[in-house]
């Protein structure tokens, strides 16, 4: 087994290593979500926890690490005698992002069903997990259905499971830490919420602290044993710091006081549901024994405000998390508790007067606040965000300059951006047909989860049986077979894979015209807001997505392919609009686009989105190339819809014809706005009927 990487070893990344030795603390936090850029020392410092985590005693041959003092009565492998167990250190388990539901649960033990004709069961991680660390890297990435399972078990301390004839209910209750890079998606806020504490982390900007992180690391590669004996004195001082706080953390005290805190606070900010006031407490009763106190102040309830409620507040999924500082200190001050006056004299005691850390600039502090002013503060973060979301767009010329029509110009016939009207909700647009593509929530897919729908031969390896049409198939050869015990005699010409159908994510392309015609900005914030909604839909059904413009001489990809809704979102609301309407470079750009795309994914199917009046300026014949370019989707059977974005008495019914071209449907923004568009891309085999003045698709297929 490797050496991991002390913990102690680790530079900068306070808040990260609190959190992490809250949760060793008190797993009843609920766990540990950090979010950072790539490079950041995530997963390096929850590795390195785990050799922190005290041993734990267990009955002798329980497959479900069962404490001998106080065995789990539901045990499968049980009922287990009280007595003396053998001790082990706490496993870390790591989940991969590929992993099947089997595997996370545990399922039948189809060896044995088969070979012995007995139903046993066959743990899973979560069983392996059970008194340890269980750790998902790129928890984002992980299939919905998974992280509700992992969840719904952190929350619980138990699993159960009921299927296939099997019905088993363990303990696993674990200190859960996922890992994410927000540029590659983000978690729904439902799963968000499931997580105790988050944490955001990036690398240092001061160049010491960058100069200490790489002479440590060269070290430690140099010589990974040698590293870690000279930092052990350091790490059993944290060890045995978790044990005793683990010990002293019954006799912990959560006054009145504090409680009305942590309810103001939470109510102060608007999250929904209880689970943030209760995660505080915990939180701030944790903080309290780290800290080797019985009671707990309000720094205790302000650091757990800190980690517990920046992804529980009420924001829109395209805003970034975080809390107004400003605003919790009025709150607190507010609420502060006569005994927080009596015992610092004040309500907070930040001048180190009060109980302290014995090792302030060891990992986590001693509970008090955070350092304000971190190596990474370059004063650019979060500029212009007072906590309201009203934060003007990247670009945008003050209200006064843009309505009289002074605004600067950042090119030649071109606007500034203007922001995007209110978002709002959309009906789904779905690929038709049966998809084989990675899991989602928008269109009908063959996938590894979901309904099981039948059974075939198996082609390649077997990756999930289908345990009654196997049987069925073995059934009839059974004397022949020479069968003469309970068990069941199977050859591999009898297994049969189950066949499932979900739902899977897709690439939606938006292609956005951003010329002059399109420039009025009404007109504009209107189509920013519709294609803002759809990102929307996009974010919660977990797809890709892409944007190009076209407008001047040429067409831009503004957004390859990507996981991240945010980055549409924030290249969308800083667009800038303005000269001729090159169609045709954009439709050839965005065909090149996904031509690539399918090199890269070729199962992920695409749905574009194409935002334009339908007009085409520029170069000899742009009517007739932007057809041409059109119809190239059509042949490629690409499922499409065109927002129509003409407006006025006078309508040329242009996207209408554009949509007949592309094989797709035409809509225009009041009916994408009047939630009337449920079934045009639902089957766009069936060629759906838009109302751009009449015109009609021509009822092409589009896959």
């Amino acid at each position: 087994m490797s050496t991991p990487f002390p913990f102690t070893a680790v530079v900068g990344q306070d808040d990260l290593r609190l959190a992490l030795l809250l949760n060793a603390v008190s797993p009843a936090v609920g766990g540990v979500l950090v979010r950072g850029e790539k490079g950041t020392a995530k997963s390096t410092a929850v590795r390195a926890l785990s050799a922190l985590m005290p041993q734990v005693d267990v009955v002798p041959g329980c497959r479900f690490s069962c404490a001998p003092d106080a065995p789990d009565p539901a045990c499968p492998d049980g009922p287990h005698e009280v007595g003396p167990g053998t001790p082990r250190p706490a496993r870390m388990v790591e989940l991969p992002v590929g992993a099947s539901e089997d595997r996370l649960v545990g399922a039948l033990d189809i060896e044995r069903a088969l070979s012995e004709g007995v139903k046993a069961f066959e743990p899973g991680l979560l069983a392996d997990a059970h008194r340890g660390l269980l750790y998902v890297d790129e928890v984002n990435l992980l299939h919905d259905h998974l992280v509700d399972l992992l969840l719904d078990a952190a929350a619980m301390g138990a699993s159960y499971v009921e299927r296939e004839g099997v019905s088993v209910r363990h303990a696993a209750r674990f200190l859960l830490v996922g890992t994410m890079n927000p540029e590659e998606g983000e978690l729904r806020p439902q799963l968000l919420d499931r997580f105790g504490l988050t944490v955001e982390v990036a690398a240092s900007r001061d160049p010491d602290q960058r100069v200490e992180v790489v002479r440590r690391r060269l070290a430690y590669d140099d010589d990974p044993e040698g590293f870690a004996t000279r930092w052990a004195d350091e790490e059993s001082d944290v060890r045995a710091r978790i044990v005793a706080a683990r010990e002293l953390l019954p006799s912990v005290r959560l006054g009145d006081g504090a409680l009305r805190q942590i309810a103001a606070t939470c109510a102060a900010f608007e999250v929904d549901g209880m689970r943030a006031d209760i995660v505080m407490a915990r939180t701030a009763t944790a903080l309290a024994a780290w800290a080797g106190r019985t009671d707990v102040l309000a720094e205790d309830v302000r650091q757990a405000a800190l980690l517990a409620l920046p992804h529980r507040r009420r924001r829109n999924p395209f805003d970034a998390p975080g809390l107004d500082e400003d605003r919790l200190d009025e709150t607190m001050e507010e609420f502060a508790s006569d005994e927080d006056t009596d015992d610092s004299g004040s309500p907070e005691d930040t001048d180190g007067s009060g109980d302290e850390d014995p090792d302030p600039d060891g990992p986590g502090g001693g509970g008090g606040r955070p350092p304000q002013d971190g190596p990474d503060d370059g004063g650019d973060s979060n500029s212009g965000d007072d906590g309201s979301g009203e934060v003007p767009a990247q670009g945008e010329a003050p209200a006064n300059e843009s309505e009289n029509g002074r605004a600067p110009s950042p090119g030649a016939g071109e606007q500034s951006p203007v922001r995007a009207a209110e978002p709002f909700r959309t009906k789904v647009l779905s690929v038709p047909g049966l998809g084989e593509g990675a899991a989602g929530r928008r269109s009908r897919a063959r996938t590894e989860h979901g309904r099981t729908t039948g059974a075939r031969r198996p082609r390649g390896a077997l990756t999930k049986l289908h345990l009654a049409a196997t049987v069925q198939a073995a059934a009839p050869h059974q004397r022949a077979r020479g069968r003469s015990g309970p068990g069941l005699v199977v050859r591999r010409d009898d297994l049969r894979q189950a066949t499932r159908e979900g739902r899977e994510g897709n690439l939606v392309l938006f292609v956005v015209d951003a010329s002059g015609s399109m420039a009025a900005r009404q007109r504009m914030g209107a189509v920013k807001g519709a294609v803002l909604s759809l990102l929307l839909d996009a974010y919660q059904r977990r797809d890709k997505v892409g944007l190009v413009t076209f407008r001047g001489s040429a067409a831009e990809v503004a957004l390859p392919p990507t996981s991240s809704v945010d980055a549409a979102a924030v290249r969308l609301e800083s667009l800038p609009t303005g000269g001729r309407t090159p169609l045709a470079a954009g439709l050839l750009r965005a065909h090149d686009v996904l031509r690539v795309e399918r090199l890269r994914d070729p199962a992920r199917r695409a749905l574009v989105v194409l935002v334009t009046d339908g007009r085409a300026t520029g170069g000899p014949e742009p009517v007739a190339l932007a057809g041409r370019a059109a119809r190239l989707f059509a042949a490629d059977k690409v499922a499409s819809v065109v927002v129509d974005c003409e407006s006025g008495l006078v309508r040329l019914g242009l996207a209408g014809q554009l949509a007949g071209e592309l094989g797709g449907t035409a809509v225009t923004l009041d009916e994408l706005r009047a939630d009337s568009i449920a079934g045009l891309v639902r089957d766009v085999q069936r060629g759906g009927r838009g109302n751009s003045q009449g015109s009609q698709g021509n009822g092409r297929k589009a896959a």
